[in-house]
């Protein structure tokens, strides 16, 4: 199975490895620092340098426990190269922000009205989340928006860590997603935000709750009976 790094590392910016195989679906490596698509958030994208020659990664997905890179003009790679990876960290880094965002929301409407998470989505300017919500007032979004400011700044250490799938059944609140969601892999991982919210999850993150910034509430639009979302942009 290829390596995952921004598992472990949010900000690994640059990485190198070994390319395993090329195929029209895309290039294959032995690790990778390149988020691919999934969970609501989008791919990264960035660079493949191997030599003088710089491929453009334009999107990267996940396939059959491998991660494909897509890339112009990959036929000149070979396997058994060496390539250096280079994230763009500003793209990057904005959906860390939203990502982050988007668990602290959770968190809050969790806490305050027992509701779980039924989709998301980000965008390079803005987020939405969906919940399981049967009423949605102005009052409540106001709420909402000012108790997830203040866990923002409270400049809260967001923490990864790794628990065998057992731990579930000991703390089912770690779920926020439909379980039949939850990957069949015996250590799963876990975003926690210090003192506040933890939750099964696999994408990217900042490590502290002041880097987001501001969150504004800019939509709400009723989904059905029991399924609200709530639309968000950063300041």
């Amino acid at each position: 199975m290829v390596e995952l790094l921004y598992l472990l590392d949010c900000y690994l910016k640059e990485f190198e490895a070994h390319v395993l195989r090329i195929s029209e679906e895309g290039v294959v490596l032995d690790k990778t620092a390149f988020y691919p698509e999934g969970g609501g958030q989008p791919s990264d994208k960035g660079l493949l340098i191997h030599g003088d020659e710089k491929y453009e990664v334009n999107y990267v997905f996940k396939k059959d426990d491998e991660v494909y890179h897509v890339v112009k003009g990959a036929q000149t790679l070979t396997p058994g190269d060496i390539v250096k990876g280079v994230i763009d960290w500003d793209r990057r880094y904005t959906y860390m922000r939203y990502h982050t965002a988007l668990h602290v929301l959770s968190g809050v409407v969790y806490n305050l009205y027992g509701s779980v998470v039924t989709g998301s989505q980000i965008s390079e300017d803005k987020a939405r989340i969906d919940f399981t919500l049967e009423d949605l007032s102005k009052e409540k979004v106001q709420v909402i928006e000012d108790k997830a400011n203040e866990i923002v700044q409270e400049a809260r250490a967001v923490k990864i860590k790794f628990i065998p799938r057992e731990e579930l059944l000991r703390n089912p609140s770690l779920i926020r997603i439909k379980p039949e969601l939850i990957p069949n892999i015996p250590i799963l991982r876990v975003v926690e935000i210090e003192g506040f919210d933890a939750q099964i999850d696999g994408g990217t993150h900042v490590s502290n709750t002041r880097e987001i910034g501001r969150i504004r509430i800019i939509k709400t639009i009723n989904k059905g009976r029991f399924n609200k979302r709530i639309e968000i942009k950063l300041e």
